[in-house]
């Protein structure tokens, strides 16, 4: 195999940007330097004036395969990914057949191996009876149990206060979870309803308010507080649940948060515009709370950013506001959405790479990936802050073919993505046939 010599990079990695050459050979980072001299074998790219980052580790998208794949599959979204700058990802188990047990676990892994271009990593669902598999799982290979705490479908559902207390004090992994309470949600349905009025998507931040946020967080909280359990909690979304962490590095931390990058950038403002496109859950809320957000990223209080990415198809979208699924396409933008932030000025591109690369690989355990450094695999995007990036429904590389970003002009673009040292994207094109990606290890 030929290495690949990047030369001339503004290299950020472990809070620092220097100016560095880096080498690539056999699926690593051979050497990082200045002045690197190129040596017969190298191909050499010229990144003057670009950002090189360690690829994006997404912690939570919905892939839809098995069993939903009108809307995507493992490899049409993994592709996706990695033109957005995203080399892993972790996958959620609300496909059918739901993944509850470590035999449909095992049927995901090996959809992955035959035609995933990012590297993968799989969630077992938690359900109220399931508790054997939990118990079963393989810490250096599981990412995670996700706990659906009230807003989910059939037997993914895990509200049983004996079922849950079991999960949090038995489980050998990290726990994820999905905190929206249904008692609260279904209150707040119930007082609209009782207005007489036709119910639409403005209501939707009102159905799946903060309270019903923070009383399904907290709970989590405390669970995880008395068993010593490792906790991510996914997707905050409201100033309120905020108190619920502390702040400090991740690798402190017991219990973590994270924030998805549509709940940076739009509030229940952008709802008269984009509809049902924007309908997700736990719901955009208010800009007060998104700018809460942002300061907790700040301030280290929230650890990480995700996407949630959760395609449907258009015409599903398209239905009434009650009918209409939760769930938008993002993985191919959320990288330079965030760049977004760093360009206007209340993010530093330092704290970027910490919060969508270094942190997930840290609380989660991900081996050999997350940074810079030699002898990693060479999992690396390489972002032009100065060319940017019109994003429309027709240059969407999703299965369903749309995206919440419509419109919108990014300055900045992803120039190049590697996965395992191999270049999957080009800045214009996937490259053909290109290697699949490999199952995530864990450190345990």
């Amino acid at each position: 195999m030929t290495s690949m010599l990047i030369k001339n990079s503004q290299l950020v990695n472990e809070g620092r940007v220097q100016e560095a050459d880096l080498r690539i050979k056999n699926q690593r980072i051979e050497q990082i330097g200045v002045g690197l001299i190129a040596m017969p074998e190298d191909t050499v790219i010229d990144a003057e004036g670009c950002w090189l980052l360690p690829g994006m580790i997404d912690d939570q998208v919905h892939f839809r395969e098995p069993g939903l794949t009108h809307k995507g599959t493992i490899a049409t979204e993994s592709r996706a990914a990695v033109a957005g700058g995203i080399t892993s990802f972790m996958e959620m188990p609300n496909v059918n057949p739901a993944t509850t047990s470590i035999e449909t676990l095992e049927a995901k892994y090996h959809i992955a191996s035959k035609g995933s271009a990012a590297n993968y990593a799989f969630y077992l669902g938690a359900t109220e009876d399931n508790l054997d598999q939990i118990k079963a799982l393989d810490p250096t290979r599981a990412c995670g149990v996700k706990v659906f705490m009230g807003a989910s479908t059939g037997n993914l559902l895990v509200e049983n206060p004996t079922a849950l207390e079991a999960i949090f004090r038995e489980c050998p992994v990290l726990i994820a979870t999905h905190c929206e309470s249904g008692p609260v949600m279904a209150e707040n349905l119930k007082r609209i309803k009782s207005l007489g009025r036709e119910i639409t998507i403005h209501d939707h931040p009102v159905i799946r308010d903060d309270e019903a946020c923070y009383a399904s967080s907290s709970y989590a909280v405390s669970l995880a507080k008395k068993h010593g359990t490792k906790l991510n909690v996914l997707h905050i979304t409201t100033e309120k649940e905020l108190s619920l962490f502390e702040f400090g590095p991740v690798q402190n931390k017991q219990i973590t948060a994270e924030a998805c990058v549509h709940h940076l950038w739009f509030s229940d403002q952008d709802y008269a515009e984009r509809g049902n496109l924007i309908k997700c859950n736990p719901a955009i809320k208010t800009q007060k709370d998104r700018d809460a957000l942002r300061q907790a990223l700040l301030s280290n209080t929230i650890d990480i950013i995700a996407t949630d990415h959760a395609p449907h198809t258009l015409t599903e979208k398209h239905q009434a506001y009650m009918s209409a699924p939760a769930g938008l396409p993002l993985v191919q933008h959320a990288l330079i959405s965030v760049v977004e932030h760093v360009k206007n000025g209340w993010l530093s591109i330092e704290q970027l790479v910490e919060k969508v690369c270094h942190n997930p690989a840290i609380r989660y355990g991900v081996s050999e990936r997350g940074f810079l450094r030699e002898g990693y695999y060479a999992d690396l995007v390489l972002v032009d802050p100065n060319q940017s990036t019109k994003v429309t429904h027709s240059n969407s590389l999703y299965h369903c073919q749309w995206t919440p970003f419509d419109g919108i002009e990014f300055s900045s673009c992803i120039r190049s993505t590697w996965v395992n040292g191999q270049l999957v994207f080009d800045g214009q094109n996937l490259i053909e046939n290109m290697p699949v990606g490999e199952a995530l290890v864990f450190t345990g």
